[in-house]
């Protein structure tokens, strides 16, 4: 089923560079058309960065790690941080609308989702570095030593465009709260709520040259120079797995500090003695939410046999009543997908199903009545195994493959096998297995009878290819942090 035709109370805006405090354009004047992946129109113009404007905004970035920044109390970091949530809040419509024109998402999941979490996590880590603290230790009655926490320095935020608030909150936060400065550099194809973003610092108090935003393209421009500037100390990327590998090579040039979370293949592992019909419910969510577009979403689900064909037929059927369609309309459950280019690389992953065998029980086609826009239905894909493309490879777009097992051991090697290591779900009521199996399962971060549940002092993110570091509560500031220990003779 689809849904067409209303329109948004807020108009796009075009979009400037943040250096020094000021709304600027490219030094060369060039931009590019932002386009909206539900009418495939032009929204408005982003000015396009590169090694220069990059180049500008990490030495107005060093000249503030100088400044007011650096002398101001714990208390008043907290306050200005404090403020930007507040601000985020205040213009939770406005930021929404803009998202869900940028990306495709439903209306309602910018507002209930997406912008709410980008305030929390301003709030969370404004309270969260009064708890922070430090080591010290005696050795005998010779000395003592203790570390103090510095700023990292310039850090270089590079995000991606599937939740483009609520992910750069989420290094910005701990980054200013740690008392580094920053240059971020937005996906291209979402430019809008970063550059609000960047006026809501400014209003909140952060000095000129703190915050600063370059917009742009990856390789061989902004990202690059970004990734590649002397002055840079750390960068923080979260993304697809083959830009972090370039970026690492990037980066190892100067031996910047790194921080990824990139591809993820989850694991849904659904043993026969849950609750289908709450399990029914999260998959759903955790299938088809954001269009797919979730690294965290779980592409391959796994059912316990004696549950198989049950959880089929019922998986199918709720699955057939999302809506598909226009973001504004408020029974959309499922939006566009971000680009032309990434509708064409999900529709190929499809096709690629059929050649390998695979069954498209569901979906798979451009919903009748939108000939705009970059629309998929959701896809249930049935008969592969794990060799096949489509199981090993990260689609990242509202597609599922439903495989059965009958063992615990069969499921946790299958579960395991790839080269991804970023989540996964468990569903059963028999606790000694759910802890059993997740003590198995080579992923950052397990749920077990739910999905998409954070709680911001827990460590977050992948194994294997899907990320290095953690972040989230202390996490987040021993990437944003350098410790020094400082030894007195006693």
């Amino acid at each position: 089923m689809s849904t067409t035709g209303l329109q948004p109370k807020t108009k796009a805006i075009d979009c400037l560079h943040f250096i020094n405090g000021q709304f600027v354009p490219s030094v060369n004047g060039r931009v590019f058309p932002n386009i909206n992946p539900a009418t495939e129109e032009v929204l408005g113009t982003v000015a396009e960065g590169g090694p220069e404007e990059i180049d500008l905004a990490v030495q107005a970035a060093r000249k503030a790690l100088r400044g007011p920044w650096r002398s101001m109390t714990a208390n008043e970091r907290v306050a200005v941080l404090r403020r930007i949530g507040d601000l985020i809040l205040e213009r939770q419509e406005e930021l929404a609308i803009l998202e869900s024109l940028d990306t495709g998402k439903p209306l309602w999941l910018s507002k209930s989702v997406d912008i709410p979490r980008a305030a929390y996590n301003f709030h969370f880590f404004a309270d969260y570095v009064r708890t922070i603290g430090t080591e010290a230790s005696q050795s005998d009655d010779v000395a003592i030593n203790y570390a103090i926490r510095r700023p990292l320095g310039v850090v270089g935020l590079i995000n991606p465009w599937n939740l483009p608030l609520l992910l750069l909150t989420w290094k910005l936060a701990p980054a200013l709260a740690a008392g580094n400065t920053v240059v971020m550099k937005p996906a291209e194809l979402t430019p809008m709520t970063a550059t609000v973003l960047a006026e809501i610092c400014r209003d909140a108090g952060i000095p000129d040259g703190v915050v600063n935003v370059v917009h742009g393209f990856g390789p061989d421009s902004a990202g690059s120079a970004l990734v590649e500037h002397p002055d840079v100390n750390g960068i923080t990327f979260t993304g697809e797995t083959t830009t972090g590998k370039i970026i690492m090579q990037a980066a190892a040039k100067t031996l910047k500090r790194l921080s990824y979370e990139l591809g993820g293949k989850n694991p849904n592992i659904i043993f026969a003695d849950s609750d289908l019909d709450e399990v029914i419910d999260t998959t759903l969510k955790s299938s088809f939410v954001n269009q797919g577009e979730v690294c965290l979403c779980g592409s391959r689900i796994y059912v316990e046999r004696a549950a198989y064909q049950e959880f089929l037929d019922k998986f199918a059927a709720k699955t057939k009543e999302l809506l598909v369609g226009d973001p504004f309309h408020e029974k959309t459950k499922v939006g566009a997908l971000i680009s032309e280019e990434h509708y064409q690389r999900v529709t190929q992953y499809i096709e690629l199903a059929r050649q390998e065998g695979g069954t498209i029980l569901l979906g798979g086609r451009r919903p009748e009545g939108l000939e705009k826009g970059y629309y998929l239905e959701p896809t249930i894909i049935t008969g592969v195994d794990r060799s096949c493309r489509v199981v090993r490879e990260e689609i990242f777009g509202p597609v599922v493959t439903v495989t059965p097992f009958d063992t615990e051991e069969e499921v946790i090697e299958q579960a395991n096998d790839t080269h991804y290591g970023l989540s996964a779900t468990i569903w059963t009521n028999d606790l000694r297995r759910a802890h059993r199996v997740a003590g198995q399962i080579e992923a950052g971060i397990i749920w077990v009878n739910t999905w998409f549940f954070r709680d911001l002092r827990t460590p977050f993110g992948g194994m294997k290819q899907s990320g290095i570091g953690r972040e989230g509560g202390v996490h987040s500031f021993e990437f944003y942090s350098e410790l020094t220990n400082i030894c007195i003779k006693l």
